[in-house]
């Protein structure tokens, strides 16, 4: 009398045998795929189209290209960290200047502020201008060397102000055109590859393509961020000399009443 396989034991040993087969898919999925993915890595690794294959790729012109670029983006970015803390300095200055109008004298009120401010600079020049000229300057009168020396301490300090600007103008105007020309640079690449080898195939024309195009890019990258800075600054700047005209009118009227009194 044959003996029959008990049921739960056939069921356990078919589950068994789809896990075996499940398996064994899954792991022949993975080897053929493996191929692909390490030939991915590989290709990604040596991808001939970014910014180390465009520098170590490139010739002297090119670098050049880069470097100036690169030293524009960077003094861009220091002259507008530079130009916002002069400029918070000035409004703080500006701010302590209102003591000055507290004491009893301009040359009081001058030695309370501080050494490097700009208020300052304004009432020494216009308590200087005020004692006796010696020369041909004894014939100016006093109203109009007092108006004279304040105006020349305001350009003095308008100058100083502005420094820096004049850089980040030039930056945002010329960048985007020697991106430009490292454009045109990575063209004439091209057109020499394909006049070089004979026939107008994708390797021979996609680096130098790429490379102009990324040129142009960072043209673009370094000018934008200068064109914006310049502008901000200018209205900051607009608002501090604003406060230096204003005292600088109110000095004048001061100086003038303590003469005639």
């Amino acid at each position: 009398m044959k003996k029959r396989i008990p049921k739960h034991l056939f069921i356990a040993l078919h589950a068994a045998l789809l896990a075996l087969g499940a398996a064994t898919a899954c792991a022949q999925s993975v080897a053929a795929s493996a191929p692909v993915a390490l030939a991915a890595v590989a290709e990604s690794a040596a991808n001939p189209y970014g910014f180390e294959a465009l520098w170590s790729g490139s010739d002297l012109v090119a670098k050049l290209v880069l470097l100036l670029l690169f030293i524009m983006s960077a003094g861009s970015w220091y002259i507008l960290v530079v130009k916002v803390l002069e400029q918070s300095k000035m409004a703080k200055q500006a701010r302590a200047a209102q003591a000055f109008w507290s004491a009893n004298t301009v040359a009081d009120g001058a030695q309370a502020l501080d050494a490097d401010s700009p208020f300052r600079l304004l009432a020494d020049a216009a308590h200087n201008a005020v004692q006796k000229q010696e020369g041909l300057m004894g014939h100016i009168p006093v109203n109009d060397w007092l108006a004279m020396a304040i105006q020349r301490a305001v350009d003095r300090i308008n100058s100083k102000a502005q420094g820096g600007l004049a850089f980040l103008a030039t930056v945002g105007s010329i960048s985007p055109f020697v991106g430009l020309f490292g454009t045109v640079w990575g063209i004439y690449h091209a057109l020499t590859a394909i006049g070089i080898s004979g026939q107008a195939s994708i390797d021979k024309v996609a680096g130098p393509v790429g490379e102009a195009l990324i040129m142009t890019a960072i043209g673009l990258a370094v000018a934008v961020p200068a064109v914006l800075a310049y502008n901000w600054l200018v209205r900051r700047n607009k608002a501090v000399m604003d406060e230096v005209r204003a005292f600088g009118s109110d000095l004048h009227a001061v100086v003038l009443g303590t003469i005639k009194a």
